[in-house]
This record gives structure tokens, C-alpha cells and sequence, in this order.
């Protein structure tokens, strides 16, 4: 199947369209994929849908090339975090140019990425690949990382084991080779309550939920003064830090419930679950005893809120050393902030971060990628479709 240059679609206008759809993660992203799967049918790929439970959220493989051969995974996630009570200059869903920035929620995080790999699709539809590539849109990775596990999870099904993976976080093209596991959960201390003037005769679940934060911020300082090292990250060991609380109602109610979410994220020597379950060990072990020996309806109860595998893919290894080459690069990098890359890493497809953007406009008002961000991205692309041709 042939396109003429001419008639190619162009990133920046998909751009727009994927910036349109309003898929902020507690939303559905069903119009997103139905515009994606019937624009991927009409320039030659095969598509397959992978709803969730609900039936409001779906992910896409979509893939060109021989279906019998292993080949490469081309990841981005369709959820954006939310734009409420940010001071955007414009509306945030609608793709907005000025020179040579094209702002819009998500464009660095990352429908830019998502923006190229689909102008692109004629092109490695015309290729006549030897090597299948795929691309893998999931949902909700900015909640835990949750829609590709069922992507993956399907994926045994649909062809053989992939070479490797690329997912197109913002990085600026830069080469990442890893990024921290995170673990994070709710520790809810329920107390008794009874009148601040009777004080003794309560369990003050703020106060024990204090102890605990301060168990947490004693690890995080223990971790960050004689923890493992890795200087490829700005923040070069594990972290520790509790969130949010909640609890208490009135200044004369000794308060019966707190909870606190704290996280985990850890550099690859370390164990963000590990970690994670010590500290909510230390609150089983020692703390509930302490609330239950003055009412034995006392203790704590832990909710996992969040729990992805950190990435730690080898320099040496094929996917490394083409993805520099693909990206006319020689060093790489490592980032603090979690990515779907280590899910496919530990389904045994060895994988890279790189992608166009910049992780500093994420999540912020006015976030845009350039023009040339999205130009040297297909430049990348166009590179290893050519490594993929037959």
C-alpha cells in the first residue's frame, strides 16, 4: 500500500484531533479509540480492542507486518491528568500554535508521540516489513499504570514475544535505559473517639497515624543518607514520603479514623514492595498493638493504591544499543518518574524510554511540544521502520 508524500496525514493535525478528546483518566476514552481503530483499519493495520471490566475504557494493538514473527512495541498511554484550576492561556483541549509550540493537555504526555506513530502508519504499511511493529495504546497510566497490564496480558495471544519496546514517554529523544519502581498504599488507623476533655479515655488515630508518618520520613532519611546510589538519577536514591492525611472532625472530638497514603519509589537496587510492606509492618507490629490494648475494636487496615516495576534495561543490550543508534546518541539517561516500560520489561520484552517532549511541561498549564520534537521523533520512527523493512 502506497501514500504519496503529499497525501500523508500530518502529526501536528492528528495532534489536534487526539488533544480534542477529553481523556482525562477518571473519564472514558472510548471516542479516542473508536477515531484511532477506524483511522488504523483505513491505512492498512490490522487493530485489535482490549476493553476493561466497565466496558467505558479500551485499549488498541494495532500492527503491520508479518503476524508470525516477533517484532517491536511501539507503547503510549491515551489518559491525560486533569487541567481543572490551572491558568491556561487557552483551552486546554483544543491544540493551540505559536512559534513552533503547539500547546494542549497531553501533548507532551504524551499524544505527540501517539501523534507521530499514526502519521506515520502509511509508511510502515508501504514498507513491506520483515519485522512486524506494533503499537500498543493503553489507558489509566496515569492512575498506576493499570490499562496495559491487560494489553500485555493479551498480547501472548495475538504474536510471538516482542524483540523489545519503545515506550514515547517525554524524554526530549534522549535515551532512557531506567526509571524507579514505585509502591504506594493507605494505612487507615481506626481509633475511638470520645470527648477532648476525656482524652485518656480515647485512641487518638491522628496521633498514631502521626507516628507512622514519622516511621516513613525516619526511612526516607536513613535511605537517603546511607541508601544505594545510582547517579544517573537526579534524585539518586530510593524515596520515601507519606501525602495525604485525613482525619479529624472537631477540635473537641478526639478523632476515631485517619488515614495516610505514602509511596515508595526506588532506584533498582532497592525494593519499592519491599520497602513499602516494611513500613506498613512496622504499623501492624508495633503501632495497632499499642491501640488495641486499650480497645481491642482498635488497629489499622491498608488499602495498595499504586504498585509498578521499576526498569533497568542493560546498555549493552540490543534494544539499547539500537535505540541509540535510531537516535544518534551515545549516552543515556535515567528517570525518577515511573512508566509502562517496566510492565513489558517483566513480560520479558526489553525496553527504552524515548520519546518527544519534555517531562518538565507535563501534568502543567500551557504543556506543548515543538514542531521539531515531533520532526525528529519521525525521524526515529522512520529510521526503524527502515531496520524493520524487508
Amino acid at each position: 500500500m502506497g501514500t504519496d508524500a503529499a497525501q500523508a496525514p500530518d502529526a501536528a493535525q492528528i495532534l489536534a484531533t487526539l488533544v480534542a478528546f477529553d481523556t482525562v483518566s477518571d473519564r472514558s476514552n472510548l471516542a479516542l479509540i473508536d477515531w484511532i481503530e477506524d483511522f488504523a483499519r483505513r491505512h492498512g493495520a490490522s487493530v485489535t480492542r482490549v476493553p476493561d471490566a466497565s466496558g467505558e475504557k479500551a485499549g488498541l494493538w494495532i500492527s503491520l507486518g508479518p503476524a508470525d514473527r516477533p517484532g517491536y512495541v511501539l507503547s503510549g498511554h491515551s489518559d491525560v491528568v486533569p487541567a481543572d484550576g490551572q491558568p491556561w492561556s487557552s483551552d486546554p483541549f483544543r491544540l493551540r500554535e505559536e512559534a513552533g509550540r503547539l500547546y494542549g493537555r497531553g501533548t507532551s504526555d504524551m499524544k505527540g508521540f501517539l501523534a507521530v506513530c499514526l502519521a506515520l502508519l502509511p509508511e510502515m504499511a508501504a514498507a513491506d516489513l520483515a519485522v512486524p511493529l506494533h503499537l500498543a495504546i493503553s489507558y489509566d497510566e496515569e492512575v498506576g499504570c493499570l490499562g496495559v497490564r491487560p494489553l500485555i496480558a493479551r498480547m501472548a495471544e495475538l504474536f510471538p514475544t516482542p524483540l523489545g519496546c519503545f515506550v514515547g514517554e517525554p524524554t526530549g529523544m534522549e535515551v532512557v535505559l531506567g526509571h524507579k519502581g514505585k509502591s504506594a498504599a493507605r494505612v487507615t488507623f481506626t481509633g475511638r473517639a470520645c470527648h477532648s476533655s476525656l482524652a485518656p479515655d480515647g485512641v487518638n488515630a491522628v496521633e498514631y497515624a502521626a507516628r507512622f508518618i514519622e516511621h516513613v520520613r525516619l526511612m526516607a532519611e536513613s535511605l537517603a543518607r546511607d541508601g544505594a546510589r545510582d547517579g544517573l538519577y537526579d534524585v539518586p536514591h530510593t524515596t520515601a514520603l507519606s501525602s495525604v492525611v485525613r482525619g479529624g472532625s472537631a477540635l473537641n472530638i478526639v478523632p476515631d479514623t485517619c488515614s495516610v497514603d505514602f509511596e515508595v519509589r526506588a532506584i533498582g537496587a532497592d525494593d519499592a514492595g519491599a520497602l513499602a510492606e516494611g513500613a506498613v509492618a512496622h504499623a501492624e507490629a508495633v503501632l495497632a498493638p499499642l491501640m488495641r490494648a486499650i480497645d481491642p475494636a482498635c488497629g489499622i487496615t491498608v488499602e495498595p493504591l499504586i504498585d509498578y516495576p521499576g526498569l533497568e534495561t542493560d546498555p549493552e543490550a540490543t534494544i539499547a544499543t539500537l535505540a541509540k543508534r535510531l537516535a544518534g546518541r551515545n549516552a543515556h539517561a535515567k528517570v525518577s518518574y515511573g512508566t509502562e516500560a517496566g510492565l513489558f520489561d517483566a513480560a520479558g520484552i526489553p525496553s527504552v524510554v524515548i520519546g518527544p517532549g519534555s517531562i518538565a511541561r507535563a501534568h502543567r498549564a500551557d504543556e506543548y511540544v515543538t514542531r521539531d520534537e515531533l520532526d525528529a521523533c519521525a525521524g526515529f520512527l522512520r529510521r526503524l521502520i527502515g531496520e524493520c523493512r524487508g
